[in-house]
């Protein structure tokens, strides 16, 4: 017979073991037919190539062990695609091992196992599966692994065999975090601060010891009800930049005032007259006199005065200073002073007050706007200091006085003439101008050209002295205003207020720097 009648007789027979037809019908079907039947009822084994079913002996089913993995293997050797009953059975994983166990009907223990019958010529009768712990599956055909987040999807169930239970694979372990560099601006000075030396202690003081006082206010200056406005605060800042100058500016109350509770007598000014190119501004320093009273208000009348005097005249002194006519600077700004000067007096006997305790020195920056302008011009009258700072190195310009004039006791009225006195270029001629030589020393003035990067300092007696009396005090400054760029406001005035012992005047402090 065929090929596909002996397929068809093994199947017919499967089934009907497989359902227990045979036991329900009875009579031949039941005892398997012929000398297998026998055998099966009596317990004996058939004899070898006898026939095993009913029908020729090519069509009966085979002589294999009645177990459930070679129903399996008949079933899809007969319904499925050539070679496909040939792969071994899946094997039950630990998890699902209890759900799948085959219910296998057992034999009777004295029931010898039926002998393998000879498989068909064209085809292999397969070999029966081996215990899993001593030979290892037949490898199967390598397949394309599913991606990491998608579930394989299961074959065919076979039929007889209940479903699989589909066990949620583990989650995979957490992957550990990738290390991200950080790249912002708040990273880098983080490291740069890293990498940097600390930076050294400030300087607070200069000499072996510090000063006798604290270096911090301790007393208030006492305030009359009926003057209040006529208070001075401990310390006035001031800053500007125009053109090619930057202007920085401090005054303050000395050691000694704090302790005591005296006030500031150091008065400062900074004003601009005009706007543009052709504007001019003015900084004026004033120190009253030690141990007078009123000493501070002669300081400010002194700055009052001289501003309004430059203010009225700043058109034709700006002129001037960009013609470099030095000649003519100095002579109107001679009478600009001695009338300022004459209105202290003056001033003092309306107070019922010895002229000469009512003045201050004074000393003045005349800087012109104009970029294209580098002339600076200083005068004055008095203590105080003059310094130029190049390269790191402190130079003293403070001029040499050529006008010893001499204070008069008492303002006499104005003489009348018939030729008045000339007036200078642009400038104001009246009461106490040269007819009224009331300043208590010299006139000072001096006109400097600025080179880009210098330092220009003009400063009251309190900053003068320990500058021109203390190595260490002027190294220290030069180190600090030696930068390419000016300081700015606070760290200007830290660098002004450095202490020195012996030194606890007032001390004011007006820097021009150039670009």
């Amino acid at each position: 017979m065929s090929e596909q009648g002996a397929r068809r007789g093994q199947e017919d027979d499967w089934w009907r073991q497989l359902y227990g037809e045979d036991g329900a019908e009875g009579g031949e079907g039941a005892g398997g037919g012929g000398a297998a039947g026998d055998a099966a009822q009596s317990g004996a084994a058939p004899p070898a190539g006898a026939p095993t079913g009913a029908g020729p002996a090519d069509v009966g089913p085979a002589e294999a062990s009645d177990t459930l993995d070679e129903r399996v293997a008949s079933v899809l050797r007969t319904v499925g695609p050539p070679g496909w009953g040939d792969r071994p059975p899946p094997q039950p994983t630990p998890a699902d091992a209890p759900d799948r166990a085959a219910p296998a009907a057992p034999a009777p223990p004295d029931e010898t196992p039926p002998r393998a019958a000879p498989a068909p010529p064209d085809r292999a009768a397969p070999a029966a599966p081996a215990p899993p712990d001593e030979t290892p599956p037949r490898p199967e055909p390598a397949r394309p692994a599913p991606p990491a987040d998608e579930t394989p999807t299961p074959g065919p169930v076979p039929p007889g065999e209940p479903p699989a239970r589909r066990v949620p694979s583990p989650p995979p372990p957490p992957s550990e975090p990738i290390p991200l560099k950080a790249t912002g601006p708040a990273a880098r000075p983080r490291e740069v601060a890293r990498s940097a030396p600390p930076p050294a202690p400030a300087v607070t003081y200069i000499g072996d010891r510090p000063p006798t006082y604290e270096a911090e206010p301790a007393a208030l200056p006492a305030a009359d009800p009926a003057a209040l406005d006529e208070l001075v605060p401990d310390t006035a800042l001031e800053g500007a930049q125009y053109g090619s100058l930057t202007l920085r500016a401090a005054s303050q109350r000395g050691d000694s005032a704090r302790y005591r509770g005296d006030v500031r007598r150091d008065a400062l000014l900074t004003a601009r007259f005009g706007a543009g190119r052709h504007a001019l501004i003015l900084v004026a320093v004033a120190t009253g006199r030690p141990a007078v009273e009123g000493a501070h208000r002669a300081a400010r009348d002194a700055c009052g005065w001289i501003g309004g005097a430059v203010g009225r005249s700043y058109t034709q002194l700006a002129e001037d200073i960009r013609a470099d006519r030095r000649g003519d600077l100095k002579a109107g700004l001679q009478r600009l002073t001695d009338r300022s000067y004459g209105k202290l007096r003056a001033r003092a006997l309306e107070r019922g007050g010895p002229p000469e305790q009512y003045t201050a020195a004074l000393r003045c920056l005349l800087l012109p706007a104009d970029p294209d302008c580098r002339t600076r011009v200083f005068f004055g009258v008095g203590a105080g200091g003059l310094f130029r700072l190049r390269d790191g190195a402190w130079t003293d310009l403070e001029p040499v006085a050529t006008d010893h004039g001499t204070p008069a006791p008492i303002p006499a009225p104005i003489p009348v003439t018939d030729a008045p006195a000339r007036p200078g270029p642009g400038l104001p001629h009246g009461p106490g101008t040269a007819e009224y030589p009331a300043r208590p020393e010299p006139f000072l003035f001096h006109a400097a050209f600025a080179r880009p990067g210098d330092a220009l300092l003009l400063c009251s007696a309190g900053l003068a002295d320990p500058l021109r009396q203390e190595p260490a005090f002027a190294a220290h400054l030069a180190d600090r205003w030696s930068t390419p760029e000016p300081p700015g406001l606070v760290p200007f005035l830290a660098t002004a207020q450095l202490r020195a012992k012996g030194h606890a005047k007032d001390r004011t402090a007006v820097a021009v720097w150039e670009a």
